[in-house]
């Protein structure tokens, strides 16, 4: 264990590391923070905290910069998340208040955590998965042919059309869908297939055709939405932090371009507690080199998706993790007044 000397020297080196962009010294350590302790001292902390491995020597320089362990013990023991001002607070809200639909609120977000933390933003679509059904819409578009519209707790909104095998009068469209309704409204994804199975039953004969086609649509529609989706903004962030990679930031460009990558990135989605992987702690070989930041959102208290950032290890954490979660919390709220 490090001693409370130790960890404060470890502390001061990630903040100006993160701050100036350059090596620290003992000397610049003991002008810009209260330690308490002579320069002679931080040195031997300094060379202390070499020989574990949570700092390291880029070069022939005399300074030292956090290693993936540093920020390791630092995001887990010394970072406090640094609360939003109230100004900075009321601009997320009123920002995110003008979302007139999902994707409205996903693309506003995307660029909102970009803005924020000036990395790369990550945003999960909420997952079907893990959400409920609000309504069942049918509409007659022509004596045999209807839409079906599936609208989700989340604002989630899909369309299909139906060819019904014979024409479907407005009298048993309206009884389907009450009858859908009462058995769906409010019910996890996951449950909609038993719950439906009898209904063609509950028709006349010359309409079980077009309740099983309808229920086949429908079912198809979960099926085919259980796939994930996210939106990715302010990749052109990177470009400032070009240093920061090794040799050059394409493995990091290829990589964020891989859904699959980022969507095991954000973790899943129904851990809703904040994550922090840094470095080599990412599976992925081509972002060794950057942490991530992600937090579940939803409404209800409970995550139906995540949102985070990417960025270089050399990363303002208390700020990027205190931005992810206020903005998280206030696209869980929108979720939940939708």
């Amino acid at each position: 264990m490090l001693s409370e000397r130790r960890l404060q020297v470890l502390r001061a080196i990630v903040q100006d590391y993160v701050g100036t962009e350059e090596p620290v010294g003992s000397k610049a350590l003991t002008e810009r923070h209260s330690l308490g302790v002579s320069p002679a001292t931080v040195r031997n902390d300094m060379a202390a905290l070499e020989d574990e491995g949570y700092i390291a020597q880029p070069h022939t320089s005399a300074g030292r910069i956090p290693t993936d362990k540093g920020y390791r013990l630092f995001v887990d023991k010394l970072a406090g998340v640094k609360p939003m001002t109230g100004p900075e607070r009321r601009a997320i809200q009123n920002f995110l208040d003008g979302a007139v639909d999902l994707d409205d609120v996903v693309a506003r977000t995307v660029r909102l955590l970009a803005q924020l933390t000036r990395q790369v933003a990550v945003v999960q679509y909420p997952s079907l998965t893990r959400s409920t059904v609000r309504h069942v819409e049918l509409l007659s578009l022509a004596p045999a042919r209807l839409m079906l519209v599936l609208i989700t707790d989340t604002g989630r909104v899909e369309q299909r059309m139906v060819d019904c095998p014979v024409p479907f009068g407005e009298a048993s469209l309206a009884d389907l869908r009450a009858r859908l309704n009462s058995r769906v409204a409010g019910r996890r994804f996951a449950d909609v297939p038993h719950l439906v199975e009898d209904l063609p039953d509950a028709f006349e004969n010359e309409d079980r055709g077009t309740v099983t086609t309808v229920l086949s649509t429908l079912l198809e529609t979960l099926v085919e939405e259980n796939e994930e989706r996210l939106m990715i903004g302010g990749t052109a962030n990177l470009t400032r932090f070009g240093h920061d990679f090794p040799l050059t930031i394409r493995p990091v460009l290829e990589a964020l371009e891989e859904q699959v990558v980022l969507l095991k990135l954000l973790g899943e989605a129904g851990d809703s507690g904040m994550t922090v992987r840094i470095g080599h702690e990412n599976a992925y070989e081509g972002l060794n080199s950057t942490s991530v930041v992600s937090v579940g959102y939803g409404s209800g208290g409970e995550a139906v998706a995540k949102l985070g950032v990417v960025g270089p290890t050399r990363m303002d954490y208390p700020g990027t993790m205190g931005a992810v979660r206020a903005v998280a919390r206030y696209v869980g709220q929108i979720l939940a007044e939708s």
